[in-house]
């Protein structure tokens, strides 16, 4: 079988329009959760894969890639099941790694500690617009901090971010996971079967509510709990900012949702909306469910009308880092979708900002090896003055050469021959 020269199924070479468009953003990214104190970290790509596979991550951990042990280590002969030949598995997000390395280092960090965090994860998922099995992530989380400080510095922070990247008119829905367990418990359905219930309302946005519905008396769950569920969805479906949502929650559940919760999302969207930077929604959405089992309160998602789904999202997850330590700590996090940002901006024309001019200089071939100090020279002087300048040798075909130069956004093109 001879070599290939594509990419592994659903990862993807990067072009140089691409990649300039990525280290913008990146920078941009960073340079604004700077601005709010979050500290630049890193995290290996490989976990033991006990960490990966602790019943924290959903249905990711169905997606591990994992990593043979080596040498002697890997005994095949021996082995009776999957686990006995791994040891190791890439990274699918960064919020675990996160815990773990918060778990190690807690001591050298300050407390709160706030992270930013922007890497590689690797998934084996099915590929699809926006979807890679290698992709970006971009992670801000702050740890130590149990009140709702962190939940308002991260919208804060993240809406500020995506203002500044071109972005306006979108939401940021907001629920709280033991809002969503008092509407089940409400309804009568037993707690054990909770997380099964909210796996069938997490397809709300693909089969709608007569789809929930369906699915969920198909699979054995009395008639009534089920209408009374969907029943309570129906009556918030025009209580849309939070304090109407939750308000009517707090009537209609009674003693099973805490009016702490309550009044800690209406101050979160009341600080929200009075610092915001950004032209975005906060939005009540009692439907948002977020895939991760180790969301403990507070949870939120991006949604950008151009790209009709999330764009990212994050919450609560006090109990993570316990797992490590034995000792809860308080952990809230968001996550920028890093690569359904780069494919709008590119699906939009966009193009990088420069302070400067960008100019290239085509050198005729045979051109004197002493006359080019002169260009140069030249060209140090713009690239002084904050240009761009590229320098490359003139092609036989120059005027494909210099459409791809003007393609690639040089506004100059200057042909230096040798006369």
């Amino acid at each position: 079988m001879g070599l290939s020269k594509k990419p592994v199924n659903g990862m993807k070479d990067i072009l140089p329009q691409e990649m300039e468009i990525r280290d913008y953003v990146t920078g941009v990214i960073k340079e604004t959760y700077r601005q709010f104190g979050f500290t630049p970290i890193e995290t290996p790509c490989m976990e033991n894969i006990e960490n990966l596979s602790n019943r924290q991550g959903g249905e990711n951990e169905k997606l591990i890639f994992q990593v043979l042990k080596r040498g002697e280590k890997l005994n095949l002969a021996e082995a009776k099941e999957e686990r006995d030949v791994v040891d190791y598995g890439m990274r699918y997000d960064l919020t675990v790694p996160l815990s773990r390395f918060y778990a190690n280092h807690a001591n050298e960090l300050p407390n709160p500690f706030k992270a930013l965090q922007i890497g590689n994860v690797w998934r084996a998922d099915r590929p699809q617009r926006g979807r890679y099995r290698q992709f970006t992530q971009c992670d801000i989380d702050i740890l130590g901090e149990s009140g709702n400080l962190a939940e308002i510095e991260l919208i804060l922070a993240t809406t500020a971010t995506l203002g500044k990247l071109g972005f306006k008119g979108f939401e940021i829905r907001i629920n709280e996971r033991r809002i969503l367990k008092a509407m089940a418990g409400y309804s009568g359905f037993p707690e054990e079967a909770y997380d099964s219930i909210f796996i069938v309302l997490d397809k709300l946005d693909k089969i709608g509510l007569d789809g929930v519905s369906a699915e969920l008396i198909e699979a054995g769950y009395a008639k009534e709990a089920v209408e009374t569920y969907t029943g309570l969805f129906q009556a918030l479906s025009d209580k849309k900012d939070v304090p109407s949502g939750v308000d009517f929650l707090l009537q209609e559940l009674g003693e099973r949702l805490d009016p702490a919760i309550a009044t800690s999302l209406k101050e979160i969207a009341s600080a929200v909306e009075s610092a915001k930077e950004a032209d975005f929604a906060l939005v009540f959405d009692p439907t948002l469910v977020r895939g991760m089992s180790y969301y403990t309160g507070t949870i939120f998602e991006i949604a950008i009308p151009e790209f009709g789904g999330s764009c990212g999202g994050g919450g609560r997850y006090d109990e993570m880092i316990g797992k490590f330590t034995g000792t809860n700590v308080p952990a809230c996090g968001f996550s920028i979708g890093f690569e359904r940002i780069i494919l709008l901006l590119l699906e939009s024309g966009f193009t990088v900002p420069t302070g400067g001019k960008k100019t290239a200089y085509l050198i005729e071939k045979g051109y004197p090896a002493e006359k080019l100090s002169a260009v140069f020279a030249e060209a140090k002087a713009a690239r002084a003055n904050g240009d761009q300048v590229l320098i490359v040798r003139m092609n036989k075909n120059k005027k494909f050469q210099k459409e791809q130069l003007t393609n690639q956004g040089y506004e100059e093109i200057k042909e230096i021959f040798n006369n």
